[in-house]
């Protein structure tokens, strides 16, 4: 019997009897071979876009903590260097330097931020007996010089606070609508900052 339904399968082509039979098509349906493949062709695209999602947010993290580190050295730089050059320009220039890297002539390379991504901020704290705090702050050095503390002032204290923004523009067309603006950037900022009496 084994051997009739084995001759009959495989006669030639074009021979009437060359139909698939009906255990055979039963057969068909019971393979597994060919799941592993359909399982993957449906979670593929999901694990595509998973990684997709990490490299991209992965560059714009490492973007912002390369901002937070310029921010950082600008604001130890002028805490232990006397310039020429007025605060507000050393800190920008430090900071520019700083996240873009520096030519082999040791000149600061010019991209991809410049000193109009770096905002410099000036501030002055006055507290007053009963604990309650007046803030007075500007990015203008002669207005900051101008701001006095009022009458029943116990202690103040004056602050620098240097910020630097960038945009990051992901390497792939999936943006995730949270994180992204208008233009499909990234919008990232670092902070930092001390006290200067």
């Amino acid at each position: 019997m084994f051997r009739l339904r084995h001759a009959i399968q495989f006669r030639h082509p074009g021979c009437e009897t060359d139909r698939m039979t009906p255990w055979r098509s039963i057969k068909l349906f019971a393979e597994e071979r060919g799941a592993a493949v359909v399982e993957l062709a449906l979670v593929a695209p999901i694990l595509g876009m998973a990684v997709i999602g990490i490299v991209d947010m992965s560059n714009a993290y490492s973007r912002k903590l390369a901002l937070e580190q310029g921010a950082q050295r600008a604001i130890e730089k002028i805490a232990q260097t006397t310039e020429d050059a007025t605060v507000e320009t050393t800190l920008a220039t430090e900071a520019v330097c700083q996240v873009n890297g520096v030519n082999p002539d040791g000149t600061c390379k010019n991209s991809p931020i410049t000193t109009s991504n770096v905002t410099v901020t000036w501030r002055l704290e006055c507290t007053n007996s009963s604990g309650t705090t007046a803030v007075q702050s500007s990015t203008d050095p002669a207005t900051y010089d101008a701001f006095t503390c009022g009458l029943g002032t116990v202690s103040q204290a004056r602050y620098v606070q240097v910020a630097v923004t960038d945009k990051y523009y992901p390497l792939f067309p999936l943006h995730f609508s949270a994180f992204t603006n208008a233009d499909s950037a990234y919008h990232i900022s670092a902070t930092a900052g001390m006290r200067t009496s």
